[in-house]
Formats: C-alpha cells, sequence, structure tokens
C-alpha cells in the first residue's frame, strides 16, 4: 500500500513512504530557455516519451564544493532494461561529464573526504553489487571491496582511511561461491559444470519469523543486515554490530571513532513492534565473528533512544556531542503519526523534540558545519519544503525565504527531491529540483541565487507541448477544505467540458507534490482533463488530517475525492457524463471502493489493489499494520469488514480493468484477482492484467509500455466511448 502510482510515478517522485524531501520558493532563476522565433511546432507528449526522460537524482557537492556528482536513471525499450550513470558537472557552472560507462548500472556516488575519488556502487563482471572507486582526474573505476553478499550502503569515515558498509547475513550459497572463487584456479565452465547447477533443486524455504514476507525479497528467514568496518589500505573488513536486529544508516561522527545508526534491537522480537532506535557503536569494536550467534549484540554499543517508536536518520553534530534524527512519537498511529525533528546527546540521555509546532512530516536532517542550524524537509500543503531551525531560538525558517518565483512560463512552487550541504563555512546547497512541467535537474544555491547545472532533459522537453497543473482549493461533503492538482486538456478551450479521470493516490499516507507526471501529461495529451487530490489521509497537513481514516477507509478520503470530482464539474471543466477512475496500490484500494460505491464512472481501472482485507492477512507483508489499526481478523470480524469493499462487490457495475505483478507482496494479486472473479461471476464487463516477475513497483520497461497502452484504451473506449477498442493490439 506505500506506493504512487507504480513504477510509473515513481521515477518521478518519492515512491518511499516517511522519506521525503523538500521545496525551495525561488525567483532568482529562469527554468526555461528562450524560445527562438522560428522555433519548431511543439507536439503532445506520447508513451514512449516515458523511456526518454531521465531522471537525475543523489546529487553530491565535493568537499571544497567546486565538484557536484549525481546519478542520472534512464529506461530502454530497445533492450528492455535500466541503467543508472553517475556524472560529475562544476558547481560554477559548465558542461557535465559522465564518470561511468554505458552498459553497467553504477549509483550511490560518494566523494571522499579530500575530495579527490568517487566511490560508488556497482554489480560488475556478473558478480555481486560491490564498492569502486574513480579517480576525479580520469582512469578506469577499480573495485575496492569484495564480499560474498551484495553491498547494500557505504559511508567514507572523515579521515578518508575507511568505509562502513552495510551487509547483509551472507547465504550458505554466496560464501560457497566466494571461496570457490578464492580458491578454485581460472578455468572455463564446462557442459558438466552447467548441468551440475541446473540439476540443483532448490530448497525449502523454513520460517520461525513473525514478519515473514516482504516486497522484492520474498520470504525472509534470520539473515539480518549488520555494520562492517573496511580499511582502504589494507582492505580488511571488520564486522561491529551483530545479532538478530538489523543495523542500517551509518553515520560516521566527526573524529571517526563512533558510528550512529539505526536499529531495531530494543526489543526481544523486533518483528512485534515499529520501534527503532538511534545506537552508537565504536569503530574498533570487534563482532566475536562473522557468524556470531544471534545473541551476540557486539561489546561498547550505547542507546541514544528510548523512544517506543520509531527514531530513525541519524546525523552528526560538528562538535560530535549531539545526534540529530527523524522520530515518530505514537507508534499506535503508525504512518499517521507525524514524524518530527529530534536532538539528543550522542551518549545518550533525555531527547529534546524540535517541530513539534510545526505538525509536518520531516526528513532528512543535516547540521549546518557551525551547528546552529539544521537542515531538514517538511511535507506542506501539497509541497515538500527545505527547511532550517535555529538550536538556539527554535526558530523554524524555509531554507531559501525568497517569494514563489512569478514568470510568464510558469508560476508556482517547486520540489526538491534530494539535497546536498557543502560542509564550508558559507553553506552551499545543491538541491534536485522538479516541477508540475519538469522532471528534476540540480541547482546550486547559494544564498538567494539559484543556478541550473543539469538539462538533461531539456533537448526532449523543446519539443513538447504541456499542460501545467494547478493546484486548487476547494471543500468536502461536511466542509472539510481540500486541495489537488488538476490538469486541463492540452488544448483546453473555456467552456468546453472534457472526459475526466480521477487518479487516487497511493499510501494512503502520501501526497501528490508540485512535480512532473508524465501520467498526468499523457492522459492530457489525450484529451482528458486530470484529478489528483489529496483527500484525508495525505500527508502534508497535519497528523489529524492524516488519522482522519485511521480504520475506516473508503469514508472520508471517497467523500473528498469525489468533492474533487465535483469541484471539476462546476468549474465547467469536467463532463459529468464521461468519468473514469483508476490507481495504483492505495489508489487501487480507492478505486475498489468507489465503485462499490457510486455508478457516476463511465471506466476504471485498479491497479495492485486490495478488496477482502482479511485473506490478505499472512500473505502481504502489512502484518503489523493490520493488527495495529484493525486488530486480529478473528477477534475484531467488524472492522475488517467496514474497510474491505469486497463486501459491496454486487453494486459494481462500472467496466473495471484490474492490473498487478505476480510477485507482488506489497500489495498481491490475489486482491485484483478475487474483484475480477466475483465481477465475472456477476456478470460485469471486466478483465484483470498480471504481469510476470513483477513486484510492486514495476521495472521493465515492455511491462511500463504495456501499462500505459492499456489504460489509454479502457478508458476511449468506455470513457470517450469513441469506438477505440478496449484492448490494444499486440
Amino acid at each position: 500500500m506505500q506506493s504512487l502510482l507504480g513504477a510509473i510515478a515513481v521515477k518521478f517522485s518519492s515512491a518511499l513512504p516517511c522519506i521525503r524531501l523538500g521545496v525551495l520558493c525561488v525567483s532568482a532563476f529562469s527554468y526555461f530557455s528562450s524560445a527562438s522565433a522560428q522555433a519548431p511546432a511543439l507536439r503532445p507528449i506520447t508513451i514512449d516519451d516515458y523511456f526518454q526522460i531521465q531522471t537525475v537524482h543523489d546529487p553530491q557537492l565535493s568537499t571544497d564544493a567546486q565538484w557536484v556528482a549525481y546519478a542520472v536513471d534512464r529506461s530502454t525499450l530497445k533492450t528492455d532494461k535500466n541503467e543508472t550513470r553517475i556524472w560529475m558537472v562544476p558547481a560554477a557552472g559548465g558542461d557535465s561529464l559522465p564518470m561511468t560507462a554505458e552498459g553497467v548500472s553504477s549509483s550511490h556516488p560518494r566523494w571522499s573526504p579530500d575530495g579527490k575519488f568517487l566511490a560508488f556502487l556497482s554489480k560488475r563482471n556478473e558478480g555481486k553489487t560491490q564498492v569502486w572507486l574513480l579517480n576525479r582526474q580520469g582512469g578506469e573505476a577499480q573495485q575496492l571491496t569484495d564480499t560474498p553478499q551484495d553491498v547494500e550502503d557505504f559511508a567514507w569515515a572523515p579521515d578518508g582511511r575507511r568505509l562502513v558498509l552495510v551487509l547483509r547475513d551472507p547465504t550458505p550459497e554466496e560464501l560457497d561461491a566466494f571461496n570457490e572463487k578464492s580458491t578454485a584456479p581460472a578455468h572455463s565452465s564446462t557442459a558438466s559444470d552447467s548441468d551440475d547447477k541446473k540439476s540443483k533443486s532448490k530448497k525449502p524455504w523454513v520460517i520461525d519469523r513473525l514478519q515473514f514476507k516482504v516486497d522484492e525479497i520474498g520470504y525472509l528467514d534470520r539473515r539480518r543486515t549488520h555494520l562492517y568496518v573496511f580499511e582502504i589500505a589494507k582492505k580488511s573488513l571488520t564486522q561491529v554490530t551483530s545479532g538478530d536486529f538489523d543495523d542500517t544508516e551509518p553515520a560516521w561522527s566527526p573524529d571517526s571513532k563512533l558510528l550512529a545508526f539505526t536499529s531495531n534491537r530494543s526489543t526481544p522480537d523486533p518483528d512485534q513492534t515499529y520501534n527503532s532506535d538511534i545506537w552508537v557503536v565504536a569503530t574498533n569494536n570487534v563482532v566475536r565473528s562473522a557468524g556470531a550467534p544471534s545473541d551476540d549484540k557486539g561489546a561498547h554499543l550505547t542507546q541514544v533512544t528510548t523512544n517506543p517508536g520509531i527514531d530513525m536518520s541519524p546525523t552528526w553534530s560538528p562538535d560530535g556531542k549531539t545526534i540529530a534524527y527523524v522520530t515518530m512519537l505514537d507508534p499506535k498511529l503508525f504512518d499517521y503519526a507525524t514524524h518530527h525533528l529530534a536532538v539528543s546527546p550522542a551518549t545518550g540521555g533525555p531527547a529534546k523534540v524540535l517541530t513539534l509546532s510545526l505538525d509536518r512530516m520531516v526528513s532528512n536532517p543535516h547540521f549546518s558545519s557551525d551547528g546552529k542550524f539544521i537542515y531538514f524537509v517538511a511535507d506542506h500543503d501539497g509541497a515538500l519544503v527545505l527547511k532550517t531551525i535555529h538550536l538556539e531560538t527554535g526558530g523554524i525558517a524555509d531554507a531559501a525565504a525568497v517569494p514563489y518565483m512569478t514568470s510568464a512560463q510558469y508560476s508556482g512552487s517547486r520540489t526538491v527531491n534530494g539535497y546536498s550541504v557543502s560542509p564550508g563555512a558559507v553553506p552551499s546547497v545543491v538541491a534536485q529540483i522538479a516541477t508540475v512541467d519538469r522532471p528534476e535537474e540540480l541547482f546550486m544555491i547559494e544564498g538567494y541565487q539559484y543556478k541550473q547545472l543539469t538539462h538533461v532533459n531539456d533537448a526532449l522537453f523543446s519539443q513538447l507541448k504541456i499542460t501545467h497543473g494547478e493546484y486548487v482549493h476547494f471543500k468536502s461533503k461536511d466542509g472539510t477544505p481540500l486541495s489537488g492538482y488538476l490538469y486541463k486538456p492540452l488544448d483546453y478551450i473555456s467552456g468546453k467540458r472534457y472526459p475526466t479521470l480521477l487518479i487516487p493516490h497511493g499510501g494512503p499516507v502520501w501526497s501528490y507534490y508540485a512535480e512532473f507526471s508524465h501520467l498526468a501529461q499523457l492522459y492530457a495529451a489525450n484529451g482528458y482533463a486530470i484529478l489528483f487530490p489529496n483527500p484525508r489521509g495525505s500527508s502534508g497537513y497535519g497528523q489529524d488530517y492524516c488519522k482522519a481514516i485511521f480504520a475506516d477507509w473508503g469514508n472520508k478520503d471517497f467523500q473528498d475525492d469525489m468533492a474533487m470530482v465535483d469541484y471539476a464539474i462546476e468549474q465547467g471543466i469536467a463532463d459529468p457524463d464521461k468519468l473514469g477512475v483508476g490507481g495504483w496500490s492505495y489508489g487501487g484500494i480507492s478505486t475498489d471502493f468507489i465503485i462499490t460505491q457510486t455508478t457516476r464512472f463511465k471506466a476504471a481501472i485498479s491497479g495492485a489493489g486490495a478488496a477482502e482485507f482479511s485473506s490478505l492477512y499472512g500473505h502481504d507483508q502489512y502484518q503489523k499494520d493490520y493488527e495495529t489499526e484493525l486488530g486480529f481478523p478473528w477477534e475484531n470480524q467488524a472492522a475488517w469488514a467496514k474497510v474491505s469493499p469486497f463486501r459491496n462487490v454486487a453494486k459494481v457495475t462500472t467496466p473495471t480493468l484490474f492490473m498487478g505483478g505476480n510477485i507482488d507482496w506489497n500489495v498481491p494479486i490475489l486482491g485484483g484477482e478475487q474483484m475480477y472473479q466475483a465481477l465475472k461471476r456477476l456478470g460485469r464487463t471486466t478483465e484483470l492484467v498480471v504481469y510476470p516477475d513483477e513486484f510492486h513497483e514495476f521495472s521493465l520497461p515492455s511491462h511500463i509500455r504495456d501499462r500505459l497502452e492499456r489504460d489509454l484504451a479502457w478508458y476511449a473506449h468506455f470513457v470517450k466511448a469513441d469506438g477505440t477498442p478496449a484492448e490494444p493490439a499486440d
């Protein structure tokens, strides 16, 4: 359920719950180049343009603030693959330089403290994902680490001599393969070798954990993620944490002697609670062995936080005395609870929550170089805002307190989906900025000056005619103020009504933001008005707004979604006789609720949805969420039935297409199968499309293209009723 619009939206927005990055309100730069007097005619956006758009992310300023490293994602239909490359651009502006080659993905660039090297993650030579090292001056990348398992994360020590690695305990098969590689002489594989590999049967999963399944991994065993210190000169690896707990998000102390990290090791069984805390371990701590038993927690661990909810994302103050982090104060509300910014002494002690008066989700804290401020990101009113808080006065301000940009081409807010701060006395910030009109590009921010550094999508967008998403305000049935983004059809004419699509968002605790949506632009280019509502349950409007749908899905959020439809009709934009609805994840669940409560829509598309939740208990990854919000299904059947649209499936008359991936353990295809089966038995118009080897977020470009083609065909056939077949041609 914690999704946006599947892989389509994830490419252009923040799809992970609780990881929010900010908006900078600007007036000091123009996003657009001046158009030539003889510029070619612009064209509408197409499905294939999705695969031409490149996603810029993970900006990293060098220590001297002279260079910015970043990653660029792109999808290719021809090869049906996705690839990430690392680039570098001067912070003063200039041409971008490719740092890694095409043909192999490389990601997570991180500067060495002296700024001479870039370390990054890559899976090369058909091996595991490892840390590679590249000289900024040029030359070939050199493999730095060699571990049996994938390196999941890493960070440089401030002294530049070590890295901390996050590694999951290796499987026996990984250890065997690693040992064979280390001891066996080089030789070519033979036919018998190949036959032996094919003949080996897979072992059964033996499960004894409470939380035993998660999307993109599948069945969980007792292997956990732990921290290892890697000595660069010696190429030696020392495990510093262990046990039946997961240790993540490592952060080095300024003196390189300690590591702060996030771990769920505060309770006997971490699968039972949402609790995680900030811990500190000495970098010279030594676990007894790499295969330490589950009760070996390692020595010299200091528990910094004791809050029963989630504490995560630690960052050190420059003097090493304080750790800032993100905290969730009410575990009973889990995702619905506001995530605040807090600080604690690095040695442990009373926590101070800094953003109680703000009542907005925060994330990604970072101390200023003088230790007087903390940067963080606040989810606010359809935007994600980069802010600072003054530690002495408690004053909270936008990190760039200037008016919204207003120009002939664009007016509105901007979304930052990544940022990096230089450690200098006068901090520089590089930000990954998107708008409703453009995907992310990188901008250097110094004081009130904004300078665009990258232009990866300029050439494509110089050809495209797009519609501008408007952030609109309206009221629900009970008078609750609401907001959302409205996209008019590409060639909108005032006074004319248009077929209109309501697209509920995923989450449910998420929001639509001021960022580019290929999906909205594609529908608008095909003659639809598009509605992106932020109903109750959405983030960015306070905890009470979020928790309004707690154990009450499909009620207030249904009213709020329909209120935006009514608003579009009242504005003379939407044709009330040509309405469609569809979404992914909780957007698919919302779609199932909507079609069981109204017959106003001519067509629906429910992607990765669910309708009979008691059947998903123990089948998807949300057993803890269900128990917290609804109770046990065998004890509180009324609550489970209340939030299950399946009980009203006989009321559905809307032609509905159900979609999903066959290995999605976030919202399994079972939910779509059940709705499809019931509607088929009832004689309704319906179809089920299951994509092989896809998780909750689709990855294969060919599958994403197929989804978009089916979306357009289904809506054209039933909403426009223009004679288009309900299924696209093969």
